[in-house]
């Protein structure tokens, strides 16, 4: 009986510890798991780097060294600082210590050790934050996408053009080879630079674009379970390009080659939310509507829907023509030729948002978005309706439904949240 009893207290024990301690257990398991990941993805990219660095050296067929060079360059392009940081660790390590100085900056101990320090810090992060509030998780995915957003402009104009020299100085070694059998050979290296970096960089960045929008829909996420599940298609694709180059340089090459077709196929599209999230992150971050005042004839915003050919996020700013009609003026690509597209006839008012409002187009009892404001214009919802002419402010998305819940148990007749 005796035994009986400590028995049960025992299973009583593992049962309270188990309760109490089930959110602590549920993090750990999720940082091992991420540091687990962590590891098996730094060991599989700096397996492809040192598999592509072999063959590089070893082997006297050009095409092989671009198809290489085409699998790297895409690699790095979907997670710049791991990227960069692992190849120019493994570069460091395969390079004699009497020759390490003359390295390139993506290869010196002071960018990689804390490069991977910090890839190190945003799976921890990454792993932990699945047991934390999305209130407390956000600010650290803020950060995290301004890394990728600095770290990929960087490696784009620093990084991609070094890989395409070294790797295309090895695909020459076949022609100096000839040359120096005495046999005829012209030297096109030259032109050969003046090609492949180009094309090359322009390759790097629509595929660093495709891949930092899946950063910014993290961010605008509200769920943990999305954040995960796109993270994990984004690990997905980094691992695809490195598995595939390790088992075949071609197989690789071809791999990389359809992601670059893709990604370039939606790179009007990856522009625009990366633009759209940049914005919204540096007013968030800045506080900017406590010291923005609504410009009295121009003012930035974007479409919200798309408005004939223009499409939804395009950036440009809102004005009045000489009738009174909403005019948006915009630039393709920030850059090209400005263009202007008339807005529907009809009444509009300011949607008081609780992170950003909107400019919405009143259709009877309906109200549809037409234009999204920057966070930087809480608050200044009032100021747009004197410049623009627009009808009074209403509440819309959370803070209608805050408000209509509020009135709700206040007794009140409720009417429909916009």
């Amino acid at each position: 009986m005796r035994l009986a009893r400590e028995a049960s207290a025992a299973r009583r024990a593992v049962r309270f510890t188990s309760a109490d301690d089930a959110p602590i257990f549920g993090a750990v398991k999720s940082f091992l798991r991420g540091l687990a990941g962590l590891v098996l993805g730094v060991a599989l990219f700096t397996a492809g780097s040192v598999s592509a660095a072999e063959r590089a050296g070893r082997s006297h067929v050009p095409g092989q060294a671009y198809a290489d060079a085409v699998s790297t360059l895409t690699g790095v392009a979907i997670s710049p600082l791991l990227g960069a940081s692992a190849y120019g660790a493994v570069k460091y390590w395969r390079t004699p210590p009497d020759k390490r100085a003359s390295l390139p900056w993506f290869a010196q101990p002071w960018f990689w050790v804390p490069a991977l320090l910090l890839v190190a810090a945003c799976f921890v992060k990454d792993s932990v934050g699945t047991a934390l509030p999305t209130a407390l998780k956000k600010p650290f995915d803020v950060l995290e996408a301004l890394e990728n957003k600095v770290s990929g402009l960087i490696t784009t104009g620093a990084f991609a053009p070094l890989i395409i020299l070294m790797l295309n100085d090895a695909a020459t070694t076949s022609a100096s080879g000839l040359s120096e059998a005495g046999m005829a050979a012209v030297d096109f290296t030259w032109l050969q630079n003046l090609l492949l970096v180009p094309v090359g960089m322009a390759a790097f960045f629509v595929v660093f674009l495709a891949a930092h929008a899946i950063n910014i829909l993290i961010l605008l996420s509200p769920f943990t379970t999305v954040d995960a599940a796109l993270k994990a298609f984004r690990a997905t694709l980094l691992g695809s390009v490195v598995g595939s180059a390790w088992l075949h340089p071609w197989l690789g090459a071809l791999w990389a080659l359809a992601l670059i077709l893709i990604a370039a196929c939606i790179a009007g599209w990856s522009f625009r939310l990366s633009h759209f999230g940049l914005v919204f992150i540096l007013d968030f971050v800045t506080r900017r509507h406590k010291r923005f005042k609504p410009d009295p004839v121009a003012n930035p915003v974007f479409l919200g829907r798309k408005i004939g050919r223009v499409p939804t996020r395009t950036y440009g700013r809102l004005t009045r023509n000489a009738g009174g009609r909403l005019v948006f003026t915009y630039r393709p690509w920030l850059v090209l030729p400005q263009r202007a597209l008339e807005l529907p006839d009809g009444r509009y008012a300011p949607g008081r948002g609780l992170f950003y409002s909107e400019v919405l187009r009143l259709e009877g009892d309906e109200a549809k978005t037409l234009l999204l404001l920057p966070p930087r214009y809480r608050g200044h919802e009032t100021e747009l309706e004197r410049i623009y002419g627009l009808e009074p402010a209403r509440d819309v998305g959370l803070r209608a439904a805050w408000k209509w819940l509020r009135e709700l148990f206040a007794g009140r007749p409720q009417p429909a949240a916009a």
